[in-house]
């Protein structure tokens, strides 16, 4: 398998600075500070990327998942709400919340559910972030 990279650059200090990241390959890239990761500011944040990471990773594991089972899904869309804490040990991804919606012809709401589940326990980033963080899911099948 090959190994991924992506990277970053900050300048200045954490107050005022300012940074960028970039994926390996460059198709993503985005500017980042302490606004937008602490307050509402412009431009993207880890938590961000790591949300989309897990969002991703999520819904391909699905959509196996669900072909195992004999079904095809249509499409998948999976949104991650990363929660950014500040605990005793300093700030920290304390959960992460999966939604996810499924256009799965044929598939019933048990079997749906039930695949879910398995997809968001066997997903590689969900294996990688469960152990510090809560993650929940909340799979909903559309019509």
């Amino acid at each position: 398998m090959p190994i991924r990279t992506a990277s970053a650059r900050w300048q200045g200090n954490l107050t005022e600075g300012s940074g960028t990241v970039r994926t390996g390959k460059g198709g993503l890239q985005g500017n980042y500070s302490f606004k937008s990761r602490f307050e509402e500011g412009e431009g993207t944040n880890p938590e961000e990327l790591i949300g989309a990471a897990h969002a991703g990773c999520f819904s391909m594991a699905f959509s196996k998942a669900l072909a195992d089972a004999g079904s095809t899904a249509t499409s998948i869309e999976t949104t991650a709400k990363v929660h950014l804490d500040k605990t005793d040990a300093g700030f920290s991804v304390t959960r992460i919340e999966l939604e996810t919606v499924g256009e799965v012809p044929g598939i019933d709401e048990a079997e749906f559910q039930k695949l879910a589940e398995a997809a968001k326990a066997n997903c590689p980033i969900s294996r990688l972030l469960s152990p510090g963080a809560e993650i929940t899911l909340t799979a909903r099948l559309s019509s």
